[in-house]
């Protein structure tokens, strides 16, 4: 587990805790490294949490199925990303949608319960991690609110706009790479694939975009 400490290091929850801090927290917090091979489900529909989960290398889809197999992708998380803190109240109940693995990957399970208790040895970086925790809450509610805002536009060239626009902002760039194949981005949109590729088609026929693939430029 040693050889992802820099990838932990750079996650918001170990923001400004030190390599060998975080390798004594890890220990504390009953640390568990699990691998997966692409297409395997890290997590089901209806498990219930005890632990709070990073991904420390490869890539993960939130994703739901519907009774007829349909599939809508809620979001991707990338390395360095925090995930399950949603479902480990209490009362938080089932986890009500499948995380499936995009590509092979690692991820860190720890123990819920250790983080939000101080632990015996009262070590002095454990309160720095439960107030980085709840920034990392308050990002991703930040995340949540940026989705619906593309969720919220009426038609696919609305949502198309809205969602690579904010990806040209967030990366700096009028030429950027999105994380999604074609079905994924339909499924992230909540949009029929077919009509997507011809609505991204007139768009690249009427001067407004460039792409290929998963590359995208905004003209």
């Amino acid at each position: 587990m040693k050889e992802y400490i820099p990838v932990l290091k750079r996650t918001q929850i170990f923001a400004g805790v030190g390599n060998d801090e975080i390798a004594s927290m890890l220990l504390c917090l009953d640390a568990q490294l699990h691998h997966y091979k692409k297409g395997e489900y890290v997590l089901r529909e209806g498990e219930h949490l005890s632990d709070i989960m990073i991904l420390v290398n490869g890539r993960l889809l939130i994703q739901k199925d519907d009774y007829w197999g349909n599939r809508s992708i809620l979001e991707q998380i990338s390395m360095g990303e925090m995930f399950g803190e949603a479902y480990i109240a209490p009362e938080s109940g089932p986890l009500l949608n499948d995380v499936a693995a995009a590509e092979d990957s690692a991820v860190i399970f720890l123990n819920a319960k250790r983080i939000m208790t101080t632990c015996s040895s009262a070590c002095r970086f454990h309160t720095m991690v439960v107030q980085n925790l709840f920034f990392s809450i308050s990002e991703k509610n930040r995340k949540i609110v940026r989705k619906l805002s593309h969720m919220s536009k009426r038609s696919i060239r609305e949502k198309l706009i809205s969602y690579l626009s904010e990806e040209a902002t967030r990366q700096n760039s009028s030429s950027f790479t999105i994380p999604f194949n074609r079905q994924q981005l339909a499924d992230f949109l909540f949009v029929d694939r077919s009509a997507m590729s011809n609505e991204l088609s007139k768009m690249r026929k009427e001067g407004l975009l460039e792409f290929e693939r998963n590359r995208f430029k905004l003209l």
